[in-house]
């Protein structure tokens, strides 16, 4: 059975994946956010540059966390589609997302976000669409036999 967990925080950086990767948030922008990850031989590929989906990673979590400061800390959310153009690869230093928050509607939010290379250089460009989740309380927090009819549908 699969369970579904979405945790909710105020914290500058979600816990768990954010902080797994090293991505921390860096300023706050009245639309959006930059946030960095400091590269690391654990994050490039096989040819010693950064892995996509790493960057794919710090384009979402740049949305994500704009998301969460907007609304506080208070408000649900997830992915549920990015784009993303990779223009130069990254071989060295920190990779850099600014995000900008283009839409935030009732049900989803949309991001633009622009990844720079530690010398400044435009290596990437994302959108990325998040769903507003409603107020119910995480899986996690729902007595076990809620649990099971939540993820079951029932």
């Amino acid at each position: 059975m699969l369970e579904v967990r979405t945790v909710r925080t105020s914290a500058p950086v979600p816990p768990h994946f954010n902080r797994t990767l090293g991505i921390r948030l860096v300023r706050q922008h009245r639309d959006g956010v930059t946030v960095e990850c400091p590269l690391r031989p654990a994050l490039l590929n096989s040819d010693s540059v950064l892995h996509g989906g790493v960057t794919a990673a710090v384009a979402d979590a740049a949305v994500g966390i704009a998301i969460s400061r907007r609304f506080g800390g208070t408000q649900r959310h997830t992915t549920v589609e990015l784009k993303l153009n990779y223009l130069l690869p990254v071989a060295g230093g920190k990779l850099v997302a600014r995000s900008r928050l283009l839409r935030v509607g009732r049900r989803l939010c949309v991001g633009w976000v622009d990844l720079f290379d530690q010398r400044k250089r435009l290596v990437a460009v994302a959108v990325v669409t998040y769903m507003l989740l409603d107020a119910r309380p995480p899986l996690s927090q729902l007595p076990s036999s809620r649990r099971r009819s939540a993820v079951s549908g029932a």
